[in-house]
């Protein structure tokens, strides 16, 4: 079940990274939001994953004297983030029958 449940969170996380830019702590409320409890030990291992893998770009921006990165989507992030909606919704399809 791990694995599946990480698989829907690169999905989130690569959904909110096309909405607009987030940084790591408001992604982990996000996702707890959904049912999902991650730490921080968790969760920055996938964003850096994903990062090397061309899917995420991060720019740090200092915010109340602190450095934050925030990641975005990038064109590779948003391919896969397409094709993730295709077969979710056809896996949403078979599971109704």
């Amino acid at each position: 079940m791990r694995k599946i449940s990480l698989g829907f969170v690169r999905v989130h996380i690569l959904y909110h990274a096309r909405e607009e830019p987030f940084f790591g702590l408001w992604m982990i409320e996000e996702l707890k939001s959904h049912g999902y409890e991650m730490s921080s030990g968790t969760l920055y291992p996938i964003l850096h994953g994903m990062e090397e893998k061309g899917l995420l770009e991060v720019e740090e921006k200092t915010v109340d004297g602190k450095v934050r990165k925030y990641y975005s989507i990038t064109q590779e992030g948003e391919k896969l983030l397409e094709e993730a909606r295709k077969k979710a919704a056809e896996l949403f399809e078979e599971i109704q029958e």
